[in-house]
């Protein structure tokens, strides 16, 4: 068994502890979902999705769904926050999102746990709107975790920032430095 096996493994476990886990997607919804992006998922992300379940466990049992089964519910869905997020333009002419970075946790008050998808390692980086500088948006980016490995096994470990008090300072957290170039 190799670090990601052993890894899925402890997630699977401690998953099954929560209320709201989902049942894992099947193959054909996460392509489906992965052509609607515009992107594949990296590996450990897709294999949390199609294993474990599709949403409703980690930090606060509170992993989004990938996709919805049933897009009648109205559930919010990493696929939906990626596709409202990035579309070019919006309403706000400065406002822009990095092509690849997928929502998976929303904190609350804005507060996004996002995916780097484009990143060999899944950098989980914290996207935190109350950090914007008039209309830099790059303000706003942080790297939670260098890999979304290390930040399941954080959350496994009972370590994560958020294990306190979700309001706390996010000034200790180093700026994603990819931010500016990316939006």
């Amino acid at each position: 068994m190799n670090n990601i096996e052993a890894l899925l493994e402890q997630v699977r476990a401690a998953a099954a502890e929560s209320e709201n886990l989902q049942d894992p997607i099947d193959s054909k919804s996460l392509a489906d979902a992965e052509q609607k992006l515009g992107f594949r998922l990296p590996p450990l992300l897709a294999a949390l999705y199609a294993t474990v379940g599709n949403g409703g466990f980690g930090p606060n049992d509170a992993l989004l769904e990938l996709c919805d089964a049933d897009p009648s519910d109205g559930t919010d869905t990493a696929l939906g926050e990626y596709l409202t997020l990035a579309i070019p333009g919006g309403t706000d002419p400065w406002w822009r999102w990095p092509a690849g970075v997928l929502p998976i946790l929303d904190w609350g008050c804005g507060r996004l746990a996002c995916v780097d998808c484009q990143s060999e390692d899944e950098t989980v980086l914290l996207f935190e709107p109350n950090a914007i500088e008039g209309e830099y948006v790059a303000a706003a980016w942080f790297v939670d975790s260098p890999s979304l490995a290390d930040w399941l096994q954080t959350w496994l470990d009972g370590r994560g920032w958020y294990e306190a008090d979700l309001d706390d300072d996010v000034s200790d957290m180093q700026p994603w430095s990819d931010a500016a170039s990316r939006l």
